[in-house]
This record gives C-alpha cells, structure tokens and sequence, in this order.
C-alpha cells in the first residue's frame, strides 16, 4: 500500500503574476475578494479583451505575527499568467491588480483538504514545523498557502508551501 510523501520540496521558474493585496478583517474575506478581482481580470476585463486561460495554482503569499499566533491582515492573492502572455501580459482594467515579475521560488511543500480559514492554515503551520524539526532552511514569517480547485468545492485541495531562503 503506498502512502503519501509527508512533504516535498519543488522548484518554479520566474515568472509574470496577477496580484491583488487585500487586508480584510478576515483571511477568507481577502482571498475571496482578490480571487473575484482576478476572475474578471482572466474573464475579460484586460487589454485584450478576452479570456485568458485559467492556472493552477492560485497562491495566497500570508505572513505570520511577530508572535507567530496569528496572520498579518495582507494577503497577496497572485494568478500565474499562461505562456503565451509571459511575454506581454494584457493591462488589468482593475487599478488593484499589479502584474509581478516573481523570482524563481524553491519551497517545501505538503498537501492538505478542506477550507482554508486563519484557523486551518494555522495548524497546518503547526503542523508541518512538527513534522520537519528544527531547520534555518525555511522562511518563518512568510508562508503560501497553493489552491488547486475552485474554493467552493469542500475538500478541495490545498497546499502550504515554506519558503526555502536563498
């Protein structure tokens, strides 16, 4: 019977990202508003005028505390642009929406099901320092939780990626 890896580590090039930075009084209430801002943005209302494609992930970039008990309000919601628009990313109508250029990222990341809330993804930070131990390899204060489905399926899949430094 095989089991799930507990963890892995994986690599991502550089690349062109929509984002959108929300400090809502509630986790969910930020990744619900920047996710329905980018929605429009890969719908229509950009440059070109047309659909661009959906990606996977959409990553949400959260930051702990200085007391590392509770999340920064900030969430920074970010849509990996398609191929074919790395290049010459199509201008967001929305002035909220910034197109990045993101450095290429190395992170250790584990899956997990279900909602995503300040509470859920908490514990699964929780969690995962139990499982790694002690390690100066990994950020502590910034963390991005990965979504893989659409947020109104209940157990969706989800990730939480520990940033690996430089």
């Amino acid at each position: 019977q095989c089991e799930e890896a507990a963890y892995e580590e994986r690599w991502y090039p550089a690349g062109k990202w929509a984002c959108v930075t929300k400090g809502e009084p509630m986790y969910e209430q930020s990744i619900s508003m920047s996710f329905m801002k980018l929605m429009r943005y890969i719908c229509k209302e950009n440059s070109v005028g047309c659909y661009l494609g959906m990606t996977v992930p959409v990553l949400n970039e959260i930051h702990l505390t200085k007391e590392g008990t509770e999340l920064e309000r900030e969430v920074v919601t970010a849509y990996y642009l398609p191929g074919e628009f790395q290049q010459n990313p199509p201008v967001p109508t929305d002035p909220e929406i910034h197109i990045t250029e993101r450095a290429p990222l190395w992170v250790i990341t584990r899956v997990f099901y279900g909602m995503t809330t300040e509470e859920t993804i908490l514990r699964e930070i929780s969690l995962f320092w139990e499982l790694l131990g002690s390690t100066d390899t990994v950020l502590r204060e910034t963390y991005i939780v990965a979504a893989y489905e659409n947020p109104s399926i209940p157990q969706r899949r989800n990730e939480i990626w520990f940033i690996c430094r430089a």
